[in-house]
Formats: C-alpha cells, structure tokens, sequence
C-alpha cells in the first residue's frame, strides 16, 4: 500500500511517496497541471517537449490548454515515448514551434498527484492508499481575502473590536497611516453578558438578532465571539444552536476553538475560522470522495497529525513551515544531532525556528496580519530569500525586504523580472543552471545587474565592478538573515554557536556556509530531500492531539491539579476515539505547565516531572537574569499533548565507504575575493560516503548547496550532507562606501536591537514586557546618537541629549553604569530611567550604549506616579540626579534601593523598579559586546569612520530633502488651558527652530524639557524624509534650535523643580502638531496620549488610549488607533477585567468626531468602564476645549470629552486633567478626540 506525504503550496505541491522501500518524488504544480511546449502540430496530434513524472499514459479526459490563448480540447491519449498527444479537437490555426501548453487535470492535486504515482487513470478508482496532508489552501486564502462572507457576532458594545485592536500603528513614521480592514462584511451585537468569573450579569436576548439574520444568506459563515466566554461558552453555544437551526451551516465559536484568555486574538480566530472553513471543507471532502474511508489525515500547525474529520481551518495556515520543521528534527536525530536551528529559504521569505531537544510551540500566531490562537511550532520568518530585490535606493545598496515573486520573478527567469539574490547567485557561479528545475539566463541577470551598476554611476559618478556589486549584495543578504536568526536565539536565551544548522528550501543551500560562518556554527545538516523537506515531515509527524484548560490560579492554591490532568487526559482520548484508534495505542505525550509570576503577561512553559516551582525558577533566572523572592507565582494554563503510537516509517539505509566521488563539471565562482574553479557534483549520481571539499557545488533535483571555503561535506548513510567547518577563513574586505553603509547601519542597528530583546527578556514590568515602552541607543565618543531602536518615538531624540548632560557632571571610565531620570538631565519624566555605560576600545573611549524604560511605578503623590495637581517634579515620585549604578564594577544596589525608599515620595513597587534596572544592566552588557565584537571583527578605525560616516549620510540627505521645503513656517497652537505654543521654521540652507511666544514654564505639570523638543524635531523631520534612514543626530546636523526659557526648556536650577508628567505625554503630541501645522503637512490628529491611571492602595493600571488621526492632502484620517509620539498597545478587555475591579462596557469608534473635509478625518474611540470597587481615578489629556485643527478648509476634529455617572445616576462631566474618587457601580465613559479634516469640501464641490 502506498503512503503519500503531500505538501500543497500556492506554486508547486511536493510529493514523497512509499511502498515497501519503493520511494518516488514528485514535484508538480499546484493548480493541478503539466506543462510543455509545442514542437510541431499535425491535426489533432501535437509532438511536444516535456518532462513528467509517468510511468504510462492515464491522460484520457485531461483538458489540453495553450497558455495566453482561448484554445483548449480534451485530451484522448498522450505516447510518452514519442511526446505525441492526441487531442479530441484540432486547433483550428496554426500553433508555432515553442508555444506553452499546460495539461490540467480536473481534480484536486494531492488526487492529480496520487494518480501520477500510482499510474491511474480518471476512469478508474485510485489503489488503497493512506494520504498524509498539508497545504497553504487556506494561508493563501487569507492572504489573498478570497474566503467566504462572514457575518461577526460580537458582546454588545465591541462591535469595533476587530478594527481597534490593540490601537498599535504598523509605521511609526507615515501621517498616511494604512491598515487592513477585517475580513468580515458584517458585525452584529448581542445582548449578553458575562463576568469575567462566567456569571451570567445579562441574559442573551436573540429578538434583535433573528430579524438581522433572516436578511442574511444561508452560505454566511458565521463567527461568535462574547467576552469572557473562556470562563463560560454557555452563551456561544446557545447562538450557534439557533444559527444552525435557522440553517446556517458553518458557525464558527470563539471558546470550542481555544479556552485561551483575551477576547481579540480569540475573536480573530473565530472569524479567520468562519472565512475559511466553506473553503477548508469543501477542499478536503474533494479528496476524501476518493480515497477509502479514514485515510486522509492532515497535518496541523504544530507539527502534528490529525483526522480530516477533527480538522479545523485555523489549525491549517502554518502546516507546510511546520512540516519542514519536523523533517529538520527527524534528519538531525539520524545524524545523531538534537539542538538545531532551522534554515528554510525559499523564494520570498526565510522560517527559522529552534529545537532543544524537544519542539517550541506558540499558541498565539500571527499569519499576515491576523493574530491566531492555535497552537503551532514556534516560527520567525525573515522578509529575506531568493526572490529579494537588490536595489540602489536613498543612495545606498539594499536587498529586499521587497521579492519579485513567482512573476515576473528574477530577471534571470527572463520575464522582465529585477535583480535578486538569485541572480546574483547565478553571476557568482554559486548555482549550476543545467541542475536548476527551470532553465535559467545568465544575459537577462548580467542585464539587470549593469543596470544597476549604470544608475550608481549616474547618481554618484562613481564606476562599480560586476564583482565589486556581487559581494556588497551577497555581504547584505547574508548579514540581513544571520542577524536574523541569532535575534531568534537571543529571544529564547540560546547561543547559536552551540547549535547545528539545518538548511532546507530552494535556496538555502547557497547560504548556508557564509550564514554559519557569521553565527559562529561549525557544522551544518543538508537533506537530500532539501527541496521536499516540508512532505518528508508530514510523513513522519506524530497522530497528537492538545488540549488545554485556563487556570489563572496562583500555584500554592492550585489544591486540585490532579483532576484538572485527568479531565485533559479524558478530553485527549475521546478525540482519539471518535477516530477509531484503539485506546492501547493512545499515550500522553507531555504533560505542560505554563507559568508566570502574578501581573506578568508572558509565560514560561514547565514540564509536569520533579519540582515544578523549582523548574520554573531555574528556566526564570535563565531566560531573565533574576528572581523574584516572594512572588505570588501564578498558574495561566495546563496543556496536555497526546499521542497515538504508530508504526514508524522505515528509513532507507545505505552502507558508506569514504571515498572523494567523480565530479559532473565545474564552473568558475566567485568568493569575494577572486574567481575560482569550483567542482560541480550531482547528488543523484553519487553515493553515501563521498566526501566532497570546497569550493565546490552539490546539485540535486531540487536543491542546490554551495561549498565555500573553509568547509568540507560528507553523505551520510542517510544520504544527507554533513558540513563541518575546518578552518578559519578571513573576513572579506568590501570597498564599496554605498554597500558598506548599509552593511554597518544594519551591524550597528542589530547591536541596539540585541539590547531591546535583552532588556525585554530580563525585565519584570509589563511597561516594558509587553508595552514596549523602552528604546535603546548607540552613541559616538561625543555623546551624539548614531543608531535608536525606539519603539515609543518620544524617546527618539533625548537620550543624546541625556547622554551629552550627565558626559558634562560625571567622568564615565570602562566598566561603568550612570543612572538617571532627572529631566534636567536630559531625562523626560521620572517614570523614564536612563542607563548609560561608555563603551571602551583599550583605554580609548569609542562611545556610549544606553537604554530608557518606563517604570509603572516611581512613587509620586499618585498611584502610577502622575498626579495631575502636581506643582514640583518631588510630587511626581523618585528623583535621580545622574550618579552611578556601577563604579568600577562595585554595585550600589543598597543606595539605589535607598534612593528609591527614602524619597519623599517613595516607589510603591522597589523589587520591580530593582529587576528593571537589572534588566537594563543585561542590555548595556550586551552593547558593550557587540560593539567591541565589530571591532575585533572590522577593526576600532571603521567602526569609528562609519559612526561618523552614518550621521554624515543622514545629514546629506536631509540637507537634499529640505530644498524643496525653502521658506518661513508658522504656526500657533494653545493647550486646554490657554498656555501658548508658538514655532517659526525658517528653511535656507539650514532648518531653523524658533520657539519664541511660547508659554512661560507651567505651573503645573505641563512643562517639557529640551530633550523631548529634540524628540519631536527629530520626528517631524523623518515625517518630512518620509524615507528609511538611520535616525541618528545627522538629522540635526543642519538644524538650529531657539529654546528661550518656557515651558519647553523650564528652569531645573532653583531648589523648586517643575513638574513635567503631562510635558512627556501631553505637550509632546501638542508640539507635533504645532509643527506639523507650520509646515501644512497634515491635519491636526487627536494630539493627546489620554492617559487613564485607576487603582488603590494594592494595585494600578495605567493606559493611554487611542484616537483620530488627521487627515493630509490625498489620504483620510485613520480612525481609533496611535499617532506621533506614542505607540503603546492597550489591554485586552478580559485581561483588564480578569485582573482589576472594573468591567469594559464599550470599546468602540465614535462616529462623526473626525473633522470633514476633502479628506476626513479619522475619528475617536469611545470607552466606558463600570468600577466594582472605591478606586481613585486620574485623567491626563488634551483636546478637551481646543479642537484638533483642520487644514486647507477642513473642519476641525470634535473635541475629547469624559463623564461619570453615579451609581445614583446623577451624570457628572469631568475636565480633562483630574483626580477623583469612584465608588462600586460608577460608571466612566470617556470619549477621545477625532482628528482635523483636510480641504473645503463645499468649495471643493461649487468648483465642480
């Protein structure tokens, strides 16, 4: 009997196929066709050129079609010996030599597939055969959008959900902010309600409902979603009762798909779910009409097996990449390898993923941009492969993240298509064009590369060698995908060097040899069915089955884990029952804890064996670098895998004799340095054992491996090839200034990058964790910022500027560690701590790494540490003038720990500021190495020539943006209570900044500070590029600040400091859009953070909510989401609820609050909690009275607006910067503002 491993992508499908110790590939196309060209046409018989996988002809009643023509005609008979197909209609005009034709079968391919291989005709039923598969049927659906129309049922007062999401804009720097819609066409809100423990607090009312539905056609599929159904789905499954009984046929509910906490990635895969499953459905009953019952099994996201009967969509959209994954795994174990990392290179993206002896699953995904709870093998992928453009752009070499795709392709496919990086491969003889599966020119990839070559010349007069192009591309590309890979390790604590590389996919071959040079990884594994990897995995991917339960209990008080193990044990069964497995075959497989302490969000995963409390405090102190004593530690979910023993595929073994084999060819490549002959072998024709050395190229059917030097490679006795690295190849020397620019923007970009995966893995607050709200940066020997990896843009400019200040009070010597938030210094608010180490070459100081993140807590008059009364920066919680964390390596925890009690105001949570600091520690650490790491690699005089050579190009670019811009801007804007902000930007030849007629300093905490002005000047200005470019102080290189004393630059001299809260968050997106306004570039947008800080003495939840963008000149506002100088996410509503008394009672968009125009505005959100217990409350906002400005004609954006009402019912409106005192059963909605519309619309329309 055959077994068939299939593996559906959207161009080709993959097939092994076995039958006792027979093994057969297939590779076809995956709209189920052949393809050939014509020869000659005699009647109705064509002579033809092709090359397919028959035995013999089962072809009668296939359709014949030329391709970019109307002709087709059924087929009566193909002879496969002469290429002769006999066609039912002749043509009726003649058909030149060398047109394409296709042969199209018309069933499904995993059906096409399994014919070819077991030679049967459509006329005949196919031999018994088991099926095992995967496909991108429904990624590519989504992808696409081409699913079914899904009507939303949603908790009344969420309608909005699914388009608010978490409030995160995708670009930080666009005013033309653009997202995806959902992918359903209609919302519905029911009336319920539950408690976030499941108590029932509403009924479910359906008489509004039926009436909508009745509406609706009957092939609507059909997505519910009710908040904190987790706890209870008794609503969910009520609604989908009465829809099935109304005749809709595919209900989708959010609780039966995952038990998982948080209401929007569940209620996105609900309806993801509903999208696909019509789809999904009707494809897999397509196969199963034509194979014997009960043997089609498909392959899930997590690298499991499951029956087509138990199969749902949303477990689909990862299954080829997981494939992959466990056939790298079942390839590694052969060659008696168990820590790998995974290399899958294909045509437009590279997967990676680790293995540590075991597999590392997500059970959040995101699959384009929707966000999936299922659970799946732990994925990266890198916008990064064969098919990336290379490019000159901005004045610099760039691969990707852009790809040709299938079409055009690359240029050498001869369609038109740009340079790649498989073009570029192809000119540095690293491919064996006669072993590539489509014929590939070298003429059309030299073409575009001296196309290239002609427009560097043109824009810089400067003449590059083919060769000279070749390896600043290859250097970039290989960089790009290392850099990506060891952030992956970097994430999960893991050192790649102590690691093998697996390398599968088209293209991953090329690269694996120079990637593992950079990752310092000395051996690397290649299968022979590199190319097929993801089929070959499907066949050896174990029957499993997970099921999980959400706990949320503390770990001591977890009395009863025994039955909650039973009843997953119970749940696993029963799934493999109803499949008919006897249940002697049925294990458990894992048994998982999944941990954290009480308030984090991330959790770490603990198997059920020993100590678990002991395991997990291990796994903690390894992954974040410190414990917590005294910690509740909370239980978030068990997860139980189970299995179904099986019999396993018998692998074919092949007795190996060391020997150096007879080469096919060779080929000149070229290394970097020179051209070398390099021996071409083709794996078919040679046999285990071989050893092969460098340079040399392994060709097979489907992949191709590239032997650089350095490396030898051996066949194992499963027809692998081992990779060792023997010796030490010197670093290549790239001349090229436009490449190496790049090259060391990307080098210095990646050791920042580093600092912010460190700094998030080893700190504690959910402000940083989760929020993201850090940013870390690189500066020269002068304290001027090269690179910033800001996640929140308000840090962006001010950590120079810290650095430069504390540079001027404290001498910084190697070793050292400087702490401070004093806003004097540099600093934005208290919350925001600054570290910053000097980084030292010797005894030669080559610059600074820092890093700021806000602490959710710093003391203060207010829980949150932003009282709104406040008059004195002392109110506002710990002041830290500049001084050192670590001199001369000696720690002074004890003082920083009574800094932080002793303060007037003292810090509330000093354990978490602690592990924050320490986790900022860990990331200086790892700045100082990587910095020094490039220049044992690339010498201290480059590293400091392109620190200078990276501010120099960002301010050439500027000084040619800017020409365009000549003149003198004004604009003049007032906060809610009237104060000023006034600028004049005059631009010459230089960018001048003059902030006279501002306001005097506040009186209260409305005061910024000069590094904030840096922050939003640097903004504007990268608005105004609108390109990619390092963000460093070159930005400013051509700019000149007036800053008279106000509340921009307050006075931090005298005893009394100001206080600067709402300067940090509030007068920040003000004075954006003050400037923005000067220079018409867009629309006022909301202009406020609106913060909402409620809590008590035991706890504090601080958020800022999102708001209406303005509109500009071709675009309309975005409605409910981030602008300018914050980014932050929100706070799932069943999270808020599950952890703090209130409960959500709306999260919507406020219609109509966006100014119209031309161009609308986007438009506000509307947000109303019931508080269950007495809490204090405080507001920090703006645009409560002045409205957000229009542009050009365009209304104004409605003002925000928040009001209580009592329990009593008595309504009270609030101002817009308040504290106050709530009871149990209050309610607070807060409305925020809409942005500015663009354009008079009614002159626009008199005009016409």
């Amino acid at each position: 009997m055959w077994q068939l491993w299939i593996d559906t992508g959207g161009t080709f499908t993959d097939c092994i196929a076995v039958s006792e110790q027979k093994i057969k590939r297939l590779k076809v196309l995956s709209n189920s066709s052949l393809r050939g060209k014509i020869i000659r046409v005699n009647g109705n018989k064509v002579m033809a050129d092709f090359s397919w996988s028959a035995s013999h002809d089962i072809f009668h009643n296939y359709t014949f079609q030329l391709l970019k023509t109307n002709f087709s005609s059924a087929i009566e008979n193909v002879n496969l010996e002469s290429k002769t197909i006999v066609l039912r209609d002749a043509p009726k005009t003649s058909l030149p030599e060398g047109t394409d034709f296709q042969l199209i079968s018309p069933e499904e391919v995993p059906i096409f597939a399994a014919r070819l291989i077991t030679g049967t005709p459509l006329n005949e039923p196919l031999p018994l055969l088991e099926m095992r598969l995967g496909s991108t049927k429904g990624t590519n659906a989504l992808l696409e959008r081409k699913g079914q129309k899904v009507a939303f049922l949603v908790t009344e007062g969420f309608k909005d959900l699914l388009v608010i999401r978490d409030q995160q804009r995708p670009d930080l720097f666009t005013t033309n902010i653009k997202t995806p819609p959902p992918v359903y066409e209609k919302v519905i809100e029911i009336s319920e309600r539950l408690s976030s423990d499941g108590q029932v607090i509403k009924a479910l009312n359906t008489n509004k409902l039926l009436s909508q539905l009745k509406k609706l056609p009957k092939d609507t599929a059909m997505a519910i979603a009710l908040v904190n159904s987790y706890k209870n789905d008794i609503h969910e499954q009520e609604l989908k009762k009465q829809l099935v009984t109304l005749g809709f046929k595919y209900v989708s509910c959010s609780a039966a798909l995952s038990k998982a906490i948080k209401i929007l990635p569940r209620a996105e895969t609900a309806v993801v779910n509903a999208y696909l499953q019509p789809i999904i459905s009707s494809y897999i009953n397509g196969i199963e009409t034509k194979l014997d019952k009960g043997n089609l099994r498909v392959m899930a996201s997590s690298g499991s097996i499951v029956s087509s009967g138990q199969y749902q969509p949303k477990d689909s959209l990862l299954s080829g990449p997981a494939g992959g994954i466990v056939g790298a795994v079942k390839t590694a174990e052969l060659a008696g390898e168990n820590k790998i990392i995974t290399f899958d290179m294909g045509g437009t993206s590279t997967d990676v993923a680790i293995y540590n002896n075991q597999y590392d699953y997500s059970f959040e995904t995101k699959v384009g941009n929707a966000q999936i709870v299922s659970p799946s093998l732990h994925i990266e992928t890198i916008a990064a492969g064969g098919g990336s453009i290379c490019a000159f752009r901005n004045g610099l070499f760039t691969v990707g993240p852009e790809s040709a795709g299938a079409y055009p392709g690359p240029a050498c496919y001869g369609a038109g298509g740009p340079l790649t990086i498989t073009d570029v491969n192809l000119l540095s003889g690293k491919i064996a064009p006669q072993g590539f599966s489509i014929p590939l020119s070298k003429s059309h990839a030299r073409e575009a590369a001296h196309h290239i070559i002609d427009e560097v010349y043109h824009k810089t007069s400067k003449k590059y060698s083919l060769e000279e192009l070749l390896t600043a591309f290859t250097t970039i590309a290989n960089e790009k995908m290392a850099e990506a890979i060891r952030k992956v390790s970097l994430k999960k604590g893991y050192d790649p060097k102590d690691y093998t590389l697996v390398t599968f996919g088209g293209a991953g071959g090329q690269h694996a040899c120079q990637i593992a040079q950079l990752l310092g990884v000395k051996k690397i594994i290649i299968p022979y069915d590199a190319g097929l990897l993801s089929a070959y995995g499907i066949g050896h991917a174990d029957i499993e089955v997970f099921k999980e339960k959400v706990i949320l209990e503390t770990f001591a008080s977890l009395s009863n884990v025994d039955d909650y193990w039973n009843e997953l044990k119970r749940e696993a069964f029963d799934h493999f029952t109803k499949d008919h497995h006897p249940e002697g075959r049925m294990r458990v497989k894992r048994r998982l804890y999944y941990l954290r302490f009480k308030g984090q969000e991330n959790t770490l995963e603990i198997e059920e064996k020993g100590n678990v409390l002991k395991a997990f405090e291990e796994a903690y102190k390894k992954r974040y670098g410190h414990w917590l004593e005294g910690h509740d530690v909370e239980v978030e979910s068990l997860r139980l895998i189970a299995v179904v023993r099986g019999g396993q595929v018998t692998q074919q073994v092949s007795s190996t004799s060391t020997h150096t084999p007879l080469s096919l060819t060779s080929q000149l490549s070229y290394t970097g340095e020179k051209w070398e002959d390099t021996t071409v072998y083709s794996w078919e024709n040679i046999s285990t054992g071989a050893t092969i050395a460098a340079p040399s190229i392994l060709s097979s059917n489907n992949t191709t491996v590239h032997l650089g030097k350095g490396w030898n490679l051996v066949l194992n006795e499963y027809n692998a090839a081992i990779l060792h690295f023997q010796t030490d190849v010197s670093h290549q020397t790239i001349k090229s200034k436009e490449a190496n620019i790049e090259l060391y923007k990307n080098r210095f970009m990646s050791v920042v990058e580093d600092m912010g995966a460190i700094l998030r893995r080893t700190s504690f607050s959910v402000n940083v964790k989760e929020r993201q709200d850090f940013s870390c940066a690189l500066m020269d020997a002068q304290g001027y910022l090269i690179v910033n990896a800001p996640h929140i843009p308000v840090h962006l400019g001010s950590m120079g500027v810290c650095v430069r200040r504390v540079m001027d009070v404290l001498d910084m010597q190697d070793g050292d560690v400087v702490i401070t938030n004093h806003p004097g210094y540099g600093g934005s608010h208290l919350p925001d701590i600054t570290l910053i180490s000097p980084v030292y070459i010797g005894k030669e100081l080559l610059g600074f790494v820092a890093n700021r993140a806000h602490h959710s807590e710093i003391g203060g008059k207010t829980p949150g540490s932003m009282p709104t009364d406040a008059t004195s920066l002392e109110e506002e919680g710990v002041i830290i003038t500049p001084q050192y964390l670590i001199k001369q390596g000696q720690e002074k925890w004890s003082e920083i720990k009574e800094l932080f009690t002793q303060a007037v105001y003292p810090s509330r949570a000093i354990e978490e500021n602690l592990a924050d600091l320490r986790g900022g520690i860990a990331a200086l650490k790892t700045g100082i190495e990587g910095i020094k790491g490039l220049c044992d690699k690339f010498g201290m005089n480059n590293i400091q020539y392109y620190m200078k050579g990276l501010k120099s190009y960002v301010a050439n670019a500027i000084a040619d943006s800017i020409k365009p811009w000549k003149g003198e801007y004004q604009a003049r804007e007032r906060l809610d209570d009237g104060t000023k902000l006034q600028v004049t930007i005059s631009i010459d030849k230089r960018i001048t900044f003059d902030f006279k007629g501002t306001g005097s300093e506040h009186r209260n905490n409305l005061n910024a500070t000069p590094a904030i002005v840096n922050s939003v000047i640097l903004y504007v200005l990268r608005l105004m590029l609108d390109k990619d470019l390092p963000l460093n102080e070159g930005l400013l290189d051509k700019v000149d600040i007036h800053l008279p004393q106000s509340l921009l630059n307050p006075d931090f001299s005298h005893s009394n400091l100001p206080a600067v809260v709402g300067g940090n968050t509030e007068v920040s997106q003000r004075l954006t859009d003050t400037l923005l306004k000067a220079l018409r570039m867009a629309a006022c947008s909301q202009g406020t953070m609106n913060n909402l800080l409620f809590g008590n003495s035991k706890f504090g939840y601080y958020e800022t909510i999102c708001g209406g963008t303005g509109a500009g000149k071709g675009f309309h506002g975005h409605d409910a989401i981030h602008q300018h100088m914050t980014n932050t996410k929100i706070t799932d509503p069943e999270i808020i609820e599950h952890r703090y008394p209130v409960r959500l009672e709306e999260f919507t968009i406020r219609n109509g609050s966006g100014g119209t125009g031309i161009w609308n505005g986007g438009n506000g959100i509307v947000r109303t909690f019931t508080f269950l217990e007495a809490l204090s409350v405080t507001f920090l906002t703006q645009h409560r009275l002045e409205q957000p400005y229009g542009l050009h004609g365009g209304e104004p954006g409605q003002a925000g607006e928040q009001f209580l009402i009592r329990r009593s019912g008595v309504q009270q409106m609030l101002p817009g910067i308040d504290n106050l005192l709530v009871e149990n059963g209050d309610q607070l909605t807060i409305k925020t503002p809409g942005g500015g519309g663009w354009g008079d619309k009614a002159n626009a329309k008199s005009k016409t």
